[in-house]
């Protein structure tokens, strides 16, 4: 298999280019999209043959769920629950943006997705193609990072080329990614407004800790 490379606006998505990635998700497959931090590799999340191409390609260890990029904040109520003041702090604040927030998922979600923990990570990018993706497809996407395990993230489509293009059939070319760093992630599962930091990334702890004491 050779990867198709697909070349697409970064910031005006075309409106054909994006029904075709989107009917290429919708259809079991997988693509590499830019997100505002790294490549990602997305598929429909409730197609659990899709799901499982995610953890062979990647050779991803079966217990590390998978996150999700949602188009808009309003998406989060339809695959999460027990969404409560600290989310929409956070949310309010800092999306579209570099922050994964971990919440409890809601009972659409298969619990393959979640890796059998009943939580998911969700994410608003501040990156254009994989909103509107999100947007045409009508449900979230996957959003976990398009390298092989122990390999180098992905700021440019040649990259992910190079070390997934003979094992997916799309990569979408949207330029060089606006980050370089991860997204930093947030636990709110714990629900009763604790959080807690799981990984520092791109958005500094003190901001995250500043906006929840408001």
């Amino acid at each position: 298999m050779n990867a198709e490379l697909l070349r697409m606006h970064p910031d005006e998505p075309e409106a054909d280019l994006v029904r075709y990635v989107a009917e290429h998700i919708r259809s079991g497959q997988v693509a590499a999209l830019p997100t505002d931090t790294f490549y990602g590799l997305a598929v429909d999340p409730v197609n659990l043959r899709a799901v499982e191409q995610i953890y062979e390609i990647k050779t991803r260890a079966r217990h590390k769920p998978l996150s999700l990029l949602l188009a808009e904040t309003a998406q989060a109520y339809e695959v999460a629950r027990d969404l409560d003041g600290a989310f929409d702090t956070l949310a309010e604040q800092f999306w579209p943006g570099p922050l994964t927030i971990v919440v409890k998922a809601g009972s659409r979600l298969p619990l393959r997705v979640t890796a059998y923990t009943g939580n998911v990570a969700i994410r608003v990018p501040e990156a254009p193609i994989p909103r509107a993706v999100v947007q045409e497809l009508g449900l979230p996407i996957t959003a976990t990072s398009a390298n092989l395990r122990n390999m180098p993230e992905c700021t440019w489509a040649g990259c992910v080329r190079d070390q997934l293009g003979n094992q997916i059939p799309l990569i979408v070319d949207g330029g060089p990614t606006a980050h370089s760093v991860p997204t930093t992630i947030v636990d709110l599962s714990g629900g009763g407004n604790s959080w807690m930091i799981l990984r520092q990334g791109a958005i500094p702890t003190h901001a995250i800790a500043l906006a929840l004491q408001r």
